[in-house]
């Protein structure tokens, strides 16, 4: 078992990237929005399945917060040469945040096609 230094060969701690860390974490929460607001609607009878549907916007700036905080972390791979790490961690972090758009913009369509319905409806 190889232990992690603390202390980078120069005398300074080793390049951390916490960017792409918050990217994937954003993005978990941004994916989560829809289906948990879906299924609270399912347990509280105050709460519409139409009300819940409003949790796309919630969705969608999570997951642009994703999507930056992901461009960031990338930023910072290519700024420190790879030593930071978390390449793959930033890439993780975009797709989850490119995810919950799909998620929000698929919500926002149902919801403007029952608005439709509605309108239309005799």
């Amino acid at each position: 078992m190889t232990a992690v230094p603390r202390v980078a060969a120069n005398g300074l701690p080793p390049a951390r990237n916490p960017r792409a860390s918050a990217s994937v974490v954003m993005g978990v929460f941004a994916v989560m929005v829809v289906p948990a607001a879906i299924a609270a609607s399912r347990y509280f009878d105050e709460l519409t399945l139409v009300q819940s549907c409003a949790s796309a916007a919630v969705a969608a700036l999570l997951g642009l917060f994703a999507i930056a905080l992901a461009r960031r972390g990338q930023e910072q791979v290519e700024r420190t040469l790879g030593r930071s790490g978390g390449k793959g961690t930033a890439r993780a972090g975009r797709w989850l945040g490119v995810i919950a758009l799909w998620i929000a913009a698929t919500t926002g369509l149902a919801l403007a096609f029952y608005f439709l319905l509605t309108l239309f409806a005799d």
